[in-house]
Protein backbone atom coordinates (compact mmCIF):
# COMPACT_ATOMS: atom_id res chain seq x y z
CA UNK A 1 0.00 0.00 0.00
CA UNK A 2 1.50 3.30 -1.13
CA UNK A 3 0.71 6.96 -0.58
CA UNK A 4 1.72 9.03 -3.61
CA UNK A 5 2.06 12.80 -3.53
CA UNK A 6 2.42 14.99 -6.62
CA UNK A 7 3.82 18.53 -6.49
CA UNK A 8 2.62 21.57 -8.42
CA UNK A 9 4.98 21.12 -11.37
CA UNK A 10 3.66 17.57 -11.82
CA UNK A 11 0.08 18.89 -12.05
CA UNK A 12 0.58 22.10 -14.02
CA UNK A 13 -1.10 21.02 -17.26
CA UNK A 14 -3.13 18.35 -19.01
CA UNK A 15 0.10 16.85 -20.38
CA UNK A 16 1.47 16.47 -16.87
CA UNK A 17 -1.78 14.95 -15.61
CA UNK A 18 -1.57 12.27 -18.29
CA UNK A 19 1.87 11.33 -16.91
CA UNK A 20 0.36 11.18 -13.41
CA UNK A 21 -2.42 8.89 -14.66
CA UNK A 22 0.14 6.52 -16.19
CA UNK A 23 2.10 6.46 -12.92
CA UNK A 24 -1.01 5.52 -10.90
CA UNK A 25 -2.06 2.88 -13.46
CA UNK A 26 1.44 1.34 -13.39
CA UNK A 27 1.09 0.22 -9.76
CA UNK A 28 -2.18 -0.91 -8.18
CA UNK A 29 -0.64 -0.37 -4.72
CA UNK A 30 -0.83 3.42 -5.25
CA UNK A 31 -4.16 3.81 -3.46
CA UNK A 32 -3.80 7.25 -1.88
CA UNK A 33 -2.95 10.28 -4.03
CA UNK A 34 -2.17 13.63 -2.36
CA UNK A 35 -2.14 16.60 -4.72
CA UNK A 36 -0.84 20.18 -4.78
CA UNK A 37 -2.38 23.11 -6.66
CA UNK A 38 -1.38 23.50 -10.34
CA UNK A 39 2.13 24.95 -10.56
CA UNK A 40 3.89 26.87 -13.32
CA UNK A 41 3.70 25.59 -16.90
CA UNK A 42 6.65 27.79 -17.91
CA UNK A 43 9.13 29.95 -16.04
CA UNK A 44 7.02 33.03 -16.79
CA UNK A 45 3.74 31.44 -15.70
CA UNK A 46 1.88 32.07 -12.42
CA UNK A 47 1.11 29.38 -9.86
CA UNK A 48 -2.54 28.99 -8.95
CA UNK A 49 -1.59 29.53 -5.29
CA UNK A 50 -0.02 32.90 -6.12
CA UNK A 51 -3.13 33.87 -8.10
CA UNK A 52 -5.26 32.98 -5.07
CA UNK A 53 -3.10 35.22 -2.88
CA UNK A 54 -3.74 38.13 -5.28
CA UNK A 55 -7.46 37.29 -5.30
CA UNK A 56 -7.49 37.35 -1.47
CA UNK A 57 -5.67 40.69 -1.30
CA UNK A 58 -8.10 42.36 -3.70
CA UNK A 59 -11.13 40.88 -1.94
CA UNK A 60 -9.95 42.03 1.47
CA UNK A 61 -9.18 45.52 0.10
CA UNK A 62 -12.68 45.79 -1.36
CA UNK A 63 -11.48 45.83 -4.97
CA UNK A 64 -13.21 44.22 -7.96
CA UNK A 65 -12.18 40.53 -7.99
CA UNK A 66 -13.83 39.49 -11.27
CA UNK A 67 -10.53 39.35 -13.17
CA UNK A 68 -8.91 37.27 -10.42
CA UNK A 69 -11.78 34.79 -10.41
CA UNK A 70 -11.78 34.49 -14.20
CA UNK A 71 -8.01 33.90 -14.39
CA UNK A 72 -8.14 31.06 -11.85
CA UNK A 73 -11.24 29.46 -13.38
CA UNK A 74 -9.70 29.74 -16.85
CA UNK A 75 -6.61 27.91 -15.60
CA UNK A 76 -8.73 24.94 -14.53
CA UNK A 77 -10.88 25.21 -17.69
CA UNK A 78 -7.81 24.81 -19.92
CA UNK A 79 -6.91 21.55 -18.21
CA UNK A 80 -10.50 20.25 -18.15
CA UNK A 81 -11.16 20.96 -21.82
CA UNK A 82 -7.89 19.45 -22.98
CA UNK A 83 -8.71 16.29 -21.03
CA UNK A 84 -12.35 16.31 -22.26
CA UNK A 85 -13.76 15.97 -18.76
CA UNK A 86 -17.06 17.78 -19.46
CA UNK A 87 -18.67 20.88 -17.98
CA UNK A 88 -19.99 19.45 -14.69
CA UNK A 89 -16.59 19.43 -12.95
CA UNK A 90 -15.79 22.91 -14.29
CA UNK A 91 -19.08 24.28 -12.96
CA UNK A 92 -18.32 22.80 -9.55
CA UNK A 93 -14.84 24.36 -9.47
CA UNK A 94 -16.04 27.74 -10.78
CA UNK A 95 -18.70 27.92 -8.06
CA UNK A 96 -16.11 27.09 -5.36
CA UNK A 97 -13.77 29.83 -6.61
CA UNK A 98 -16.52 32.46 -6.76
CA UNK A 99 -17.93 31.47 -3.35
CA UNK A 100 -14.65 32.56 -1.75
CA UNK A 101 -15.78 36.16 -2.33
CA UNK A 102 -18.82 35.60 -0.10
CA UNK A 103 -16.83 34.73 3.03
CA UNK A 104 -16.83 37.17 5.97
CA UNK A 105 -13.76 39.40 6.15
CA UNK A 106 -13.97 40.95 9.63
CA UNK A 107 -12.74 38.82 12.54
CA UNK A 108 -12.05 35.89 10.21
CA UNK A 109 -8.65 34.49 11.23
CA UNK A 110 -8.91 31.71 8.67
CA UNK A 111 -9.87 33.71 5.57
CA UNK A 112 -6.36 33.73 4.05
CA UNK A 113 -5.95 29.98 4.68
CA UNK A 114 -9.33 29.26 3.09
CA UNK A 115 -8.36 31.16 -0.07
CA UNK A 116 -4.98 29.41 -0.34
CA UNK A 117 -6.42 25.93 0.26
CA UNK A 118 -8.80 26.34 -2.70
CA UNK A 119 -5.96 25.57 -5.14
CA UNK A 120 -5.32 22.09 -3.77
CA UNK A 121 -8.96 21.39 -2.97
CA UNK A 122 -10.27 22.08 -6.47
CA UNK A 123 -7.38 20.32 -8.13
CA UNK A 124 -8.16 17.18 -6.13
CA UNK A 125 -11.76 17.28 -7.44
CA UNK A 126 -10.48 17.64 -11.01
CA UNK A 127 -7.95 14.81 -10.70
CA UNK A 128 -10.44 12.40 -9.09
CA UNK A 129 -12.80 13.04 -12.02
CA UNK A 130 -9.95 12.55 -14.52
CA UNK A 131 -8.99 9.21 -12.96
CA UNK A 132 -12.60 8.00 -12.86
CA UNK A 133 -13.10 8.76 -16.56
CA UNK A 134 -9.90 6.88 -17.44
CA UNK A 135 -10.38 3.46 -15.89
CA UNK A 136 -9.06 4.28 -12.41
CA UNK A 137 -11.97 4.13 -9.93
CA UNK A 138 -11.25 7.20 -7.79
CA UNK A 139 -12.90 9.33 -5.15
CA UNK A 140 -12.21 12.88 -3.98
CA UNK A 141 -12.09 13.08 -0.21
CA UNK A 142 -11.97 16.32 1.78
CA UNK A 143 -9.42 16.50 4.64
CA UNK A 144 -12.31 16.75 7.12
CA UNK A 145 -13.79 13.49 5.87
CA UNK A 146 -10.34 11.90 5.76
CA UNK A 147 -9.74 12.84 9.39
CA UNK A 148 -6.99 15.45 9.02
CA UNK A 149 -7.95 17.48 12.09
CA UNK A 150 -5.45 20.21 12.98
CA UNK A 151 -4.69 22.88 15.56
CA UNK A 152 -6.16 26.37 15.17
CA UNK A 153 -2.92 28.02 14.04
CA UNK A 154 -3.49 29.79 10.70
CA UNK A 155 -0.56 29.23 8.36
CA UNK A 156 1.14 26.84 10.76
CA UNK A 157 -1.37 24.08 11.50
CA UNK A 158 -0.29 20.99 13.45
CA UNK A 159 -1.95 17.61 13.12
CA UNK A 160 -3.80 16.53 16.27
CA UNK A 161 -2.70 13.07 17.53
CA UNK A 162 -6.31 11.87 17.61
CA UNK A 163 -6.46 12.23 13.82
CA UNK A 164 -4.41 9.12 13.18
CA UNK A 165 -7.13 6.76 14.43
CA UNK A 166 -9.60 8.14 11.89
CA UNK A 167 -7.02 8.21 9.09
CA UNK A 168 -6.50 4.48 9.50
CA UNK A 169 -10.12 3.94 8.42
CA UNK A 170 -9.16 5.12 4.92
CA UNK A 171 -7.67 1.67 4.38
CA UNK A 172 -11.22 0.31 4.06
CA UNK A 173 -11.94 2.20 0.80
CA UNK A 174 -11.61 0.25 -2.44
CA UNK A 175 -11.25 3.27 -4.75
CA UNK A 176 -8.12 5.34 -5.21
CA UNK A 177 -8.56 8.28 -2.82
CA UNK A 178 -7.53 11.72 -4.07
CA UNK A 179 -6.81 14.02 -1.11
CA UNK A 180 -5.96 17.73 -1.38
CA UNK A 181 -2.68 18.60 0.31
CA UNK A 182 -1.57 21.64 2.29
CA UNK A 183 -4.48 21.98 4.74
CA UNK A 184 -6.61 20.36 7.38
CA UNK A 185 -9.73 21.29 9.32
CA UNK A 186 -9.92 22.49 12.92
CA UNK A 187 -12.31 21.07 15.51
CA UNK A 188 -14.43 24.18 14.83
CA UNK A 189 -14.62 23.26 11.13
CA UNK A 190 -12.27 26.00 9.90
CA UNK A 191 -9.80 25.55 7.02
CA UNK A 192 -6.25 25.84 8.35
CA UNK A 193 -3.09 25.41 6.28
CA UNK A 194 0.25 23.89 7.11
CA UNK A 195 3.33 26.01 6.53
CA UNK A 196 4.20 26.78 2.86
CA UNK A 197 5.04 23.63 0.92
CA UNK A 198 2.69 21.77 3.23
CA UNK A 199 1.39 19.25 0.68
CA UNK A 200 4.50 17.27 1.61
CA UNK A 201 3.24 17.32 5.19
CA UNK A 202 -0.21 16.05 4.17
CA UNK A 203 1.34 13.16 2.27
CA UNK A 204 3.50 12.24 5.24
CA UNK A 205 0.53 12.41 7.63
CA UNK A 206 -1.63 10.19 5.40
CA UNK A 207 1.24 7.70 4.96
CA UNK A 208 1.67 7.43 8.71
CA UNK A 209 -2.10 7.29 9.33
CA UNK A 210 -2.84 4.45 6.92
CA UNK A 211 0.39 2.65 7.88
CA UNK A 212 1.60 2.70 4.28
CA UNK A 213 4.45 0.52 3.09
CA UNK A 214 5.92 3.48 1.17
CA UNK A 215 5.37 7.20 0.78
CA UNK A 216 6.23 8.35 -2.76
CA UNK A 217 6.89 12.05 -3.28
CA UNK A 218 6.85 12.90 -6.99
CA UNK A 219 8.49 16.14 -8.07
CA UNK A 220 10.47 17.36 -11.11
CA UNK A 221 13.96 16.06 -10.21
CA UNK A 222 15.55 12.60 -10.08
CA UNK A 223 15.74 12.52 -6.30
CA UNK A 224 18.24 14.29 -4.05
CA UNK A 225 21.74 15.24 -5.16
CA UNK A 226 24.92 15.10 -3.09
CA UNK A 227 25.26 18.88 -3.52
CA UNK A 228 23.22 21.71 -5.02
CA UNK A 229 23.18 21.49 -8.86
CA UNK A 230 23.40 25.28 -8.99
CA UNK A 231 26.81 25.08 -7.32
CA UNK A 232 28.18 21.73 -8.55
CA UNK A 233 27.96 20.80 -12.21
CA UNK A 234 26.04 17.52 -12.58
CA UNK A 235 26.37 16.23 -8.99
CA UNK A 236 25.57 12.56 -8.48
CA UNK A 237 22.19 11.61 -6.99
CA UNK A 238 21.94 9.90 -3.63
CA UNK A 239 20.28 6.46 -3.87
CA UNK A 240 19.58 6.17 -0.15
CA UNK A 241 19.84 8.26 3.00
CA UNK A 242 18.36 8.13 6.48
CA UNK A 243 15.77 10.44 7.97
CA UNK A 244 18.44 11.93 10.24
CA UNK A 245 20.66 12.70 7.24
CA UNK A 246 17.74 14.20 5.31
CA UNK A 247 16.85 16.41 8.27
CA UNK A 248 20.42 17.75 8.41
CA UNK A 249 20.54 18.42 4.66
CA UNK A 250 17.08 20.05 4.64
CA UNK A 251 18.15 22.32 7.48
CA UNK A 252 21.22 23.45 5.58
CA UNK A 253 19.49 24.37 2.35
CA UNK A 254 18.26 21.24 0.52
CA UNK A 255 14.74 22.32 -0.45
CA UNK A 256 13.50 19.28 -2.40
CA UNK A 257 11.40 18.19 0.57
CA UNK A 258 9.66 20.25 3.22
CA UNK A 259 11.57 19.32 6.39
CA UNK A 260 8.42 19.19 8.57
CA UNK A 261 7.11 16.50 6.23
CA UNK A 262 9.71 14.10 7.60
CA UNK A 263 8.21 14.00 11.09
CA UNK A 264 4.99 11.95 10.64
CA UNK A 265 6.60 9.46 8.22
CA UNK A 266 9.65 9.10 10.48
CA UNK A 267 7.54 8.48 13.58
CA UNK A 268 5.34 6.07 11.63
CA UNK A 269 8.47 4.26 10.35
CA UNK A 270 7.30 4.69 6.75
CA UNK A 271 10.11 4.78 4.16
CA UNK A 272 9.91 7.68 1.72
CA UNK A 273 11.10 7.88 -1.87
CA UNK A 274 11.53 11.03 -3.94
CA UNK A 275 10.90 10.41 -7.64
CA UNK A 276 10.56 12.35 -10.89
CA UNK A 277 7.13 12.60 -12.57
CA UNK A 278 8.90 13.22 -15.89
CA UNK A 279 11.20 10.22 -15.44
CA UNK A 280 9.26 7.73 -13.29
CA UNK A 281 11.53 4.78 -14.12
CA UNK A 282 14.46 6.44 -12.32
CA UNK A 283 14.78 4.87 -8.84
CA UNK A 284 15.02 8.26 -7.17
CA UNK A 285 16.22 8.72 -3.59
CA UNK A 286 14.89 6.54 -0.79
CA UNK A 287 14.78 7.86 2.78
CA UNK A 288 14.87 5.13 5.40
CA UNK A 289 15.20 4.66 9.15
CA UNK A 290 18.55 2.84 8.84
CA UNK A 291 20.92 2.36 5.92
CA UNK A 292 20.60 -0.86 3.95
CA UNK A 293 23.37 -0.18 1.42
CA UNK A 294 27.14 0.13 1.63
CA UNK A 295 28.81 2.29 4.27
CA UNK A 296 29.52 5.64 2.59
CA UNK A 297 30.95 8.10 5.15
CA UNK A 298 29.63 11.33 3.56
CA UNK A 299 26.37 11.29 1.60
CA UNK A 300 25.86 15.01 1.00
CA UNK A 301 27.18 18.54 1.37
CA UNK A 302 24.93 21.55 1.91
CA UNK A 303 25.41 25.26 2.43
CA UNK A 304 23.10 27.99 3.70
CA UNK A 305 23.68 31.69 4.33
CA UNK A 306 22.20 34.57 6.36
CA UNK A 307 23.61 33.58 9.74
CA UNK A 308 24.91 35.76 12.56
CA UNK A 309 27.20 34.88 15.46
CA UNK A 310 27.10 36.53 18.87
CA UNK A 311 30.57 36.01 20.35
CA UNK A 312 31.35 36.69 24.00
CA UNK A 313 34.19 35.99 26.39
CA UNK A 314 34.51 36.25 30.15
CA UNK A 315 37.42 35.15 32.30
CA UNK A 316 36.49 32.09 34.45
CA UNK A 317 33.14 31.75 32.64
CA UNK A 318 33.12 27.99 33.23
CA UNK A 319 33.13 28.50 37.03
CA UNK A 320 30.05 30.71 36.98
CA UNK A 321 26.96 28.62 37.76
CA UNK A 322 24.03 29.39 35.42
CA UNK A 323 25.92 31.57 32.95
CA UNK A 324 24.64 29.75 29.86
CA UNK A 325 21.08 29.75 31.17
CA UNK A 326 21.23 33.50 31.75
CA UNK A 327 22.48 34.12 28.21
CA UNK A 328 19.66 32.06 26.73
CA UNK A 329 17.16 33.81 29.01
CA UNK A 330 18.15 37.14 27.47
CA UNK A 331 17.45 35.71 24.00
CA UNK A 332 14.15 34.19 25.14
CA UNK A 333 12.98 37.49 26.62
CA UNK A 334 13.63 39.09 23.22
CA UNK A 335 11.79 36.23 21.42
CA UNK A 336 14.97 35.12 19.63
CA UNK A 337 15.61 31.52 18.59
CA UNK A 338 19.18 30.28 18.43
CA UNK A 339 20.58 27.60 16.13
CA UNK A 340 23.96 26.55 17.57
CA UNK A 341 26.01 27.26 20.67
CA UNK A 342 29.73 26.31 20.46
CA UNK A 343 31.59 26.99 23.73
CA UNK A 344 35.05 27.09 25.29
CA UNK A 345 36.08 27.46 28.94
CA UNK A 346 35.95 31.27 28.78
CA UNK A 347 34.15 31.78 25.45
CA UNK A 348 30.68 31.22 24.06
CA UNK A 349 29.18 31.81 20.63
CA UNK A 350 25.49 31.86 19.77
CA UNK A 351 24.73 31.26 16.08
CA UNK A 352 21.32 32.35 14.83
CA UNK A 353 19.62 33.30 11.58
CA UNK A 354 19.93 36.99 10.83
CA UNK A 355 16.15 37.40 10.48
CA UNK A 356 15.98 36.93 14.26
CA UNK A 357 17.90 40.15 14.86
CA UNK A 358 16.90 43.77 14.42
CA UNK A 359 19.22 46.70 15.15
CA UNK A 360 17.25 47.39 18.35
CA UNK A 361 17.44 43.76 19.52
CA UNK A 362 21.13 43.64 18.66
CA UNK A 363 21.86 46.67 20.83
CA UNK A 364 19.71 45.27 23.64
CA UNK A 365 21.68 42.00 23.62
CA UNK A 366 24.98 43.88 23.86
CA UNK A 367 23.65 46.05 26.69
CA UNK A 368 22.28 43.16 28.74
CA UNK A 369 25.31 40.92 28.30
CA UNK A 370 27.58 43.78 29.34
CA UNK A 371 25.52 44.98 32.32
CA UNK A 372 23.86 41.85 33.66
CA UNK A 373 26.53 39.24 32.93
CA UNK A 374 29.55 41.56 32.90
CA UNK A 375 31.21 39.88 29.92
CA UNK A 376 34.72 41.05 29.14
CA UNK A 377 34.18 41.19 25.39
CA UNK A 378 31.30 40.88 22.95
CA UNK A 379 31.00 41.23 19.19
CA UNK A 380 28.33 40.32 16.67
CA UNK A 381 29.54 38.93 13.36
CA UNK A 382 27.27 39.14 10.31
CA UNK A 383 27.32 37.65 6.78
CA UNK A 384 28.10 34.09 7.82
CA UNK A 385 27.25 30.81 6.09
CA UNK A 386 26.94 27.30 7.47
CA UNK A 387 28.43 24.44 5.47
CA UNK A 388 27.48 20.92 6.55
CA UNK A 389 28.91 17.58 5.55
CA UNK A 390 26.41 14.86 6.39
CA UNK A 391 26.61 11.10 6.83
CA UNK A 392 25.65 8.73 9.62
CA UNK A 393 28.65 6.53 8.85
CA UNK A 394 31.18 9.31 9.46
CA UNK A 395 31.54 8.23 13.09
CA UNK A 396 32.96 4.85 12.02
CA UNK A 397 35.43 6.34 9.53
CA UNK A 398 38.83 7.80 10.40
CA UNK A 399 39.98 11.01 8.68
CA UNK A 400 36.72 12.67 7.65
CA UNK A 401 37.48 15.87 9.56
CA UNK A 402 41.07 15.86 8.29
CA UNK A 403 39.91 15.53 4.67
CA UNK A 404 37.40 18.35 5.09
CA UNK A 405 39.68 20.85 6.80
CA UNK A 406 42.51 20.13 4.34
CA UNK A 407 40.16 20.79 1.40
CA UNK A 408 39.11 24.11 2.90
CA UNK A 409 42.67 25.07 3.78
CA UNK A 410 43.95 24.22 0.28
CA UNK A 411 41.32 26.61 -1.09
CA UNK A 412 42.27 29.40 1.35
CA UNK A 413 38.91 29.32 3.15
CA UNK A 414 39.08 30.57 6.72
CA UNK A 415 36.99 28.78 9.36
CA UNK A 416 35.12 30.90 11.89
CA UNK A 417 34.05 27.87 13.93
CA UNK A 418 33.53 24.11 13.75
CA UNK A 419 30.79 22.12 15.50
CA UNK A 420 29.77 18.45 15.58
CA UNK A 421 26.70 17.16 17.41
CA UNK A 422 26.80 14.21 19.78
CA UNK A 423 25.05 12.00 17.20
CA UNK A 424 27.94 12.62 14.77
CA UNK A 425 25.55 12.73 11.81
CA UNK A 426 27.03 15.99 10.55
CA UNK A 427 29.98 18.34 10.85
CA UNK A 428 29.21 22.05 10.66
CA UNK A 429 31.63 24.71 9.45
CA UNK A 430 30.85 28.41 9.85
CA UNK A 431 32.55 30.59 7.25
CA UNK A 432 32.17 33.99 5.62
CA UNK A 433 29.28 33.97 3.16
CA UNK A 434 31.48 35.15 0.30
CA UNK A 435 33.30 31.79 0.46
CA UNK A 436 30.19 29.58 0.59
CA UNK A 437 30.10 28.28 -2.99
CA UNK A 438 33.87 27.83 -3.10
CA UNK A 439 33.70 25.80 0.12
CA UNK A 440 30.94 23.52 -1.18
CA UNK A 441 32.94 22.87 -4.37
CA UNK A 442 36.11 22.14 -2.41
CA UNK A 443 34.37 19.66 -0.10
CA UNK A 444 32.52 17.98 -2.97
CA UNK A 445 35.78 17.45 -4.84
CA UNK A 446 37.41 16.06 -1.70
CA UNK A 447 34.69 13.50 -0.91
CA UNK A 448 33.09 12.65 -4.25
CA UNK A 449 35.78 13.02 -6.90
Amino acid sequence: MKVTKFGGSSLASATQLCKVLDIIKADYERRFVVVSAPGKRTAEDTKVTDALIKYYQNYKAGNDVTADQEWIIERYRAIIEELSLGSAILDKIAKAIKDLATLPIDNNRFLYDTFLAAGEDNNAKLIAEFFSQNDVPAQYIHPKEAGIIVSSEPGNARILPSSYDKLENLREYNDVLVIPGFFGVTVDDEICTFSRGGSDITGSIVAAGVKADLYENFTDVNGIFAAHPGVIDNPHSIPELTYKEMRELAYAGFSVLHDEALIPAYRGKVPLVIKNTNNPDHPGTKIVIEHTGKDIPVIGIAGDDHFVSINMSKYLMNREVGFGRKVLQILEDLNIRFEHMPTGIDDMSIVLRDRELTPIKEQEIITQLTRKLEVDHIDIQHDLSIIMIVGENMKSQVGVMSTATKALSDNHINLTMISQGSSEVSIMFVINSEDEKKAVRALYDAFFK
